[in-house]
């Protein structure tokens, strides 16, 4: 009974320590995407650089990311098999992408304080590269290969970071106003996939397309060409719109080979939050007109995403103890659009910022500003 007990207890323990180790994991990367979303902004502000700048989506635009993602579901949850490969080499090439811009900011500081010559060694698509950027450029491809090749979990995790973060940075919000419409619409949307979609389509969308593994276009040609080494080449791959975690990280076993084998975050629980907070962020410095910086961000005036951060923590603790309690899978949706919007709102609404922050800044004519059409 006692032995019993303490089986329990343990296998509770590590549960609890990894379900804590992902949240650190979530939050860091969702403000991190934010932060990195904001000076990424500033940076293109500053060099009028306008020929990478952000899209900035519209109402309708915005309205058609749930119509979008719920086509996405039932295309890979119908014809997944059909087209995995195509979806892996994709997701290759945009991970070799975004690896590229969340890494080059690290090398240009390390370039300005080692005083590094950089000479420019050739030009592609209308830019120019220099030898550091080529160089990171390889190691981006190496790191993308190795994932490909080993199919190990942290490379996923590494290149699904990568993703989420350029993501954010890229594709903005114009207001708090369209951003509420995307969220209430995906909060809709999550809580149909993964608590209604089995009384439709007879299982469970979201799960089912969320757990299935990718099979990988490096095996299936290393085997057509009778490849020696190809036994090292993983046949089936978690594709980067996820972070995982083995269930038995902490237990000291190997980690298992199936998707169920894996504590899954899905990269829109990151990606959409963020987007708000990053919003947050701009109104936030626009406020203070100060630079941000990550250390005295709370001294200069930079206040309400210390309202939008602490209420999507809350939420997502709440996530995460809904599906410990109830042993089923939830809407993440579900309780982090309350949980980070609300407090924004009601905040702006007291302190009378509510009609800046909901009609976003009046346009400025000697800006430009992208935005899809």
């Amino acid at each position: 009974m006692s032995r019993d007990l303490f089986d329990q207890t343990s296998v509770w323990l590590r549960g609890i320590l990894l379900s804590s180790n992902s949240f650190k994991v979530q939050v860091a990367v969702t403000f991190g995407s934010a932060f990195r979303a904001l000076n990424y902004g500033k940076e293109m502000e500053r060099n009028r650089d306008f020929s990478e700048a952000s899209i900035t989506l519209d109402r309708s635009q915005a309205l058609m990311i749930p119509v979008m993602s719920s086509c996405s579901l039932l295309l890979m949850f119908y014809l997944f098999s059909s087209v995995s490969q195509l979806l892996t080499a994709f997701t290759a090439v945009a991970s070799v992408s975004s690896l590229f811009f969340c890494l080059s900011p690290y090398m240009a500081y390390l370039k300005s304080q080692f005083g590094l010559a950089d000479p420019y060694v050739s030009r592609c698509c209308s830019k120019s590269f220099t030898r550091i950027q080529g160089l990171l450029l390889l190691a981006c491809f190496g790191l993308v290969a190795a994932w490909l090749v080993s199919g190990h979990w942290i490379l996923n995790n590494l290149l699904g970071i990568s993703i989420c973060v350029a993501f954010v940075s890229h594709v903005r919000l114009p207001n708090v106003k369209v951003c509420a419409m995307l969220l209430v619409c995906l909060f809709v949307y999550d809580i149909f996939w993964v608590f209604f979609s089995e009384r439709f389509f007879g299982a469970n969308v979201m799960v089912s397309v969320a757990t299935q593994q990718a099979s990988n276009p490096v095996h299936t040609v290393a085997n057509s060409l009778s490849l020696p080494g190809l036994q090292l080449i993983t046949k089936k791959l978690e594709l980067p719109v996820k972070i995982v975690f083995p269930r038995n990280l902490l237990g000291g076993v190997i980690p298992g080979k199936n998707a169920t084998d894996f504590m899954m975050l899905g990269l829109g629980d990151m990606a959409i939050p963020a987007m708000f907070l990053a919003l947050v962020l701009c109104f936030d410095h626009r406020k203070s007109r100060d630079t941000v910086n990550l250390l005295d961000i709370h001294t200069r005036g930079h206040k309400y995403i210390w309202y939008a951060l602490p209420g999507y923590a809350i939420g997502l603790v709440t996530a995460l103890a809904a599906g410990v309690l109830t042993h089923s899978p939830q809407p993440a949706l579900l309780y982090l659009v309350p949980s980070t919007l609300g407090p924004v709102i009601a905040i702006s609404w007291i302190r009378k910022d509510f009609l800046e922050l909901w009609e976003g800044p009046s346009p400025n004519p000697n800006d430009k500003v992208v935005e899809v059409v």
